[in-house]
């Protein structure tokens, strides 16, 4: 990539994570930290295809750090599939002299780019904005501080109610694929069970570990199940089960669902998207193109995007310890 860079375009694609405005307000800043020009691509994808830019000034991204959700909005894309959309969403930059793309989201996202770079030779960079944490190259994804947060303080709440009527809950989070939510959240909030994809707990064996909960003296418990938990078909399916063979516990199924995924972005995370803005622009004006930039022990690094694209995360087997430990 020969060319110099004299304009970046920014935009956020797929599901909204906490953190998002704040990388936005990043690559921002660090273009006019070094005269760059920075355009705003609304609703992603789409919004690249239908030309819907707006140039961004230092000024432009006040007082967002601290806002969910994203400045920018967010689509999916059926037409970017095409290689007709594509087509037309290059014509859209080359028409009003973007350079290069910051590509804030996750692998569909990534993946997008990928083929889009492989196409036109298109400078991308990649910032991982996912809540669920499920992107090879960097130990945290923007948003999965903030969710865990969210995820544990309305455990906390639940338990309250839980001990009060001596019911067990079940609490489903998000992570279809991946349980580092549940996990994490499960550890954090002390839940007396933990149900992850990774590991197939089995009926049978959440039975015992619940009558053994009760036979050590508790009167309600909580467990934590990722949202694609292979042990039953769904919570509720989970809940009939107990239900009809553990009949002296009252069951309640709470889904937290897109709560999650919104509220203001912990410290952590607005520290991580700023840090993670500098590096995609910086890398942009050094000439490099498709790396997604991730933290790795606790250093800002850059992946090769077709890596984290397809690299799998593993879950953390230490804290899977923790957690049998802290049960019981």
């Amino acid at each position: 990539m020969s060319k110099k860079i004299k304009k970046i375009g920014v935009l956020t694609s797929g599901g909204d994570s906490p953190g998002m405005n704040a990388a936005i307000r990043s690559v921002v800043r660090t273009c006019a930290f070094h005269e760059i020009e920075c355009i705003g691509v609304y609703r992603g994808f789409e919004g690249l295809i239908e030309g819907d830019f707006k140039i961004l000034s230092a000024r432009s991204v006040n007082n967002i750090i601290h806002s969910g959700g994203t400045m920018l909005k967010s689509a999916r894309s059926k037409e970017f599939m095409t290689k007709e959309g594509r087509q037309k969403a290059f014509l859209q930059l080359k028409s009003v002299g973007i350079d290069a793309l910051v590509l804030i989201g996750g692998d569909g996202t990534f993946t997008g780019g990928l083929v889009f770079n492989e196409e036109f030779n298109f400078p991308i960079i990649g910032i991982p904005g996912t809540i669920d944490n499920d992107i090879f190259g960097t130990n945290y994804t923007l948003g999965f501080d903030t969710a865990l947060n969210t995820v544990v303080e309305v455990i906390d709440k639940i338990r309250d109610t839980a001990s009060s009527h001596k019911r067990l809950f079940f609490v489903e989070v998000m992570g279809r694929d991946v349980g580092h939510i549940a996990l994490n959240a499960g550890v954090g909030a002390g839940a007396e069970e933990i149900l992850i994809p990774e590991e197939d707990l089995g009926l049978d064996r959440l039975l015992e570990s619940l009558r053994r909960s009760k036979k050590s003296g508790k009167s309600s418990s909580i467990v934590v199940v990722a949202e694609g938990d292979k042990i039953g078909k769904n919570v509720f399916e989970l809940k009939d089960y107990v239900e009809e063979n553990m009949e002296e516990y009252d069951v309640r199924v709470s889904v937290l669902g897109h709560m999650q995924r919104g509220g203001s972005p912990s410290c952590f995370d607005r520290v991580l998207a700023s840090r993670m803005g500098v590096k995609a622009v910086e890398t942009l004006l050094e000439g490099k193109s498709n790396y997604m930039v991730g933290i790795l022990d606790n250093k800002i690094e850059l992946t090769p995007l077709d890596k984290a694209v397809k690299g799998k995360t593993e879950i953390n087997k230490e804290l899977l310890r923790v957690s049998d430990i802290m049960t019981t």
